[in-house]
């Protein structure tokens, strides 16, 4: 990474930085309640009582992080104004919490408004924990499923005493939060891993606020603890809180708005910019409304996410080079909210701290707006996004990174979730073209299990089974096995911790199940998925794409050949039904039953096929025509949104205005 006119590395390392994104859109009715209310604690002295109000359900993810948040609490009353039901019939329930006497959880009647949760304990805990177990009700939200697992613990260094404190933000809100030193055991020690923030140099004793994507230094505890980083620290961010959810399709058409993030030293203009704060809107120029914040500060909180949600770019002409971690943070928060990050020219010590995918997309211009083809390149912008948003979390999620990081001292748990693809077909003629989709994932814990419905496997699959590299298991099932069935047998021989299935007959991008595993990690949903929007009318050789619900939001349904889900969680609603057909709908009607939230992903990478030979399902080609809102011939590469072939890393600035290169046609 070379420097360039767009990189600033002058100044005083001492001097305090601010950032401030303008241009922003105008904040949407349930915004700006929710800014109005914004995220408040009130307690009654000396009895354990506490009230929270927060404006919105991000709000409160926020308070989760906060350092007042390890007072301890008895009792406690969490008011959200603004909330939205998950699905329809969402009947939320409060999560663990250790000694719980009684709660109360109060939904409004409709899916949208005020809603209440009330808790009390026997013994005091933590104000986070309580809140924690409040947000279980609000949206369901559970953590990724793990066969072995590190226990984290974030240090704030330069405190004393045994409490619970602020600590990193970055930490995945599972984590646990100490000060003062840690006990080690040699057999049974209190943590696997030791995170410790990386101190701006300038503010000593503002260590126990750490931006949320800010650095860390990661230490492994064994008897002693051992350095597993080296070199330049790690960019972490909380996925749970930073993430594209809530992005609508809307964001990527070329009527959304373009936003500007600039950077400012101290003096008369940082004063100016810090008129307002991250977590409350200034009145910005012509271009819309702005917000503020400092580098070393809190990075981005609710109000910055919700008004990202509707932006298409935030253009960023010249990054400061002094506090790299804290600007490589910031710059990590952005592109895993959904928004095109455009930085021309990094500085090389905020590059060498990104991503190395991450840092390619940053560098490209985005796509230009096509009046010829608004529909293409709006979905030209979306891949951008996809793109971007899994290079920002595949490479700097906390929740992810953490194991791999720790694999120094802990080499088992370096390995993110494994996956079981699992595939039943009675059409032999379709199975080497849907099992060379499956091999072709780039996602790396991933095993086939084949389900042959009554044929037998052709020798061009048999070949292509043994040089996959893959684990892989086929399992002959009878004929007359109705389809559900034969998927339980399937299931039944699958031995990874996630499972996925897959139809034989549709297309997937070769990044497919790693978008469903990153929507499961940040969304906590049990169940995930992508929408049947983008759909391929063999007869006619076109792609359409129609509307098929709200994408990057909780929701009712998601399509049948992309659902991902933990085994266990199939296995304890009853797995899939021996039925014939709609056995997909039958599975998704009993995790509803048993009141699992289920998420729906952007649908890229994931084409639904309608053939000549016939559908259990068939409305028409009709059915599908009539609800397409764009239609090109063949299929779109950017529909698959594929990686593209980067430039390097150490001509990543010099390439930056060249356009990305579609990696090649999907998997048909």
């Amino acid at each position: 990474m070379t420097r360039g006119a767009g990189s600033d590395t002058s100044g005083p390392a001492g001097v305090e930085v601010t950032w401030r994104l303008r241009g922003l859109a105008p904040p949407r009715p349930a915004e700006r309640l929710g800014r109005a209310v914004g995220l408040r604690v009130l307690r009654v002295p000396g009895t354990g009582q506490a009230l929270v109000v927060a404006g919105t359900v991000d709000r409160l993810r926020d308070l989760t992080h906060h350092p007042a948040a390890g007072s301890p609490v008895r009792s406690v009353t969490v008011v959200v104004a603004w909330w939205r039901s998950p699905r329809v019939g969402w009947g939320g329930t409060v999560g663990m919490l250790p000694r719980l006497r009684r709660h109360r959880v109060g939904l409004p009647r409709l899916r949208r408004g005020a809603a209440t949760v009330r808790l009390a304990v026997a013994a005091p805990v933590p104000l986070r924990d309580a809140v924690r177990s409040a947000l279980n009700a609000l949206d369901g939200a559970r953590p990724m499923p793990a066969p072995g697992s590190p226990d984290v613990a974030g240090v704030v260094p330069g405190r004393s005493g045994g409490g619970v404190g602020g600590g990193p933000t970055f930490l995945p809100a599972t984590a646990t939060v100490t000060t003062g030193e840690l006990t080690a055991r040699d057999e049974i020690r209190a943590y696997d891993l030791v995170v410790t923030p990386t101190p701006p140099a300038h503010r000593p004793d503002d260590i126990g606020t750490v931006p949320a994507g800010s650095a860390g230094t990661v230490l492994a505890g064994s008897g002693h603890r051992v350095t597993v980083t080296e070199g330049a620290p790690m960019v972490l961010v909380d996925a749970t809180r930073i993430n594209p959810r809530g992005r609508p399709v809307t964001a990527y058409r070329s009527q959304a708005p373009e936003a500007t993030l600039e950077f400012a030293r101290g003096g008369r203009s940082a004063a100016r910019f810090r008129a307002g704060t991250a977590s409350g809107p200034a009145a910005g120029p012509a271009g819309g409304p702005t917000l503020h914040g400092a580098l070393t500060g809190p990075g981005l909180g609710a109000t910055a996410l919700a008004a990202l949600r509707q932006v298409r770019v935030v253009h960023c002409r010249l990054v400061p080079g002094e506090h790299p971690a804290q600007t490589a943070g910031l710059l990590v928060q952005l592109a895993a909210t959904g928004v095109l990050l455009h930085a021309p020219v990094l500085p090389p010590a905020v590059a060498d701290l990104l991503d190395p995918d991450l840092r390619a997309l940053v560098c490209a211009p985005p796509p230009t707006p096509d009046p010829d083809d608004p529909a293409g390149a709006a979905l030209a912008v979306e891949a951008r996004s996809v793109r971007q948003r899994r290079a920002a979390l595949r490479g700097h999620a906390a929740g992810l990174r953490l194991p791999a990081l720790a694999t120094g001292g802990l080499p088992v748990l370096g390995q993110p979730p494994s996956v079981s693809a699992i595939l039943v077909t009675r059409r032999a003629e379709l199975v080497p073209a849907a099992l060379a989709a499956i091999a072709a994932q780039t996602y790396p814990e991933l095993e086939i299990v084949l389900g042959l419905h009554g044929i037998e496997l052709p020798e061009s699959a048999r070949r292509a089974l043994s040089d996959c590299g893959r684990p892989f298991e086929v399992v002959r099932l009878p004929a007359s096995a109705d389809f559900g069935a034969a998927l339980g047998a399937v299931t039944r021989r699958a031995r990874g911790t996630l499972v996925t299935k897959f139809d034989d007959d549709d297309s997937y991008g070769v990044e497919h199940v790693w978008d469903l595993v990153l929507a499961r990690h940040y969304s906590g949903a049990v169940l995930v998925g992508k929408g049947a929007e983008l759909v391929h009318l063999e007869r006619e050789g076109v792609t359409l794409r129609r509307s098929s619900g709200v994408p990057e939001a909780y929701g009712d349904v998601v399509a049948g050949g992309t659902m991902l889900l933990a085994k266990g969680d199939l296995e304890a609603v009853g797995g899939w039904r021996p039925v014939p057909r709609s056995v997909d709908l039958g599975l998704i009607e009993r995790l509803r039953a048993a009141g699992a939230s289920v998420y729906r992903t952007h649908p890229l990478g994931y084409l639904y096929h309608r053939r000549p030979t016939g559908h259990t399902w068939d409305p028409g080609e009709a059915y599908f025509v009539d609800s397409a809102y764009a239609r090109w011939p063949g299929v779109p590469p950017d529909a698959m949104a594929d990686p593209v072939r980067s430039p390097s890393t150490a001509a990543a600035s010099d390439a930056a205005g060249a356009a990305a290169t579609p990696a090649g046609p999907p998997p048909s």
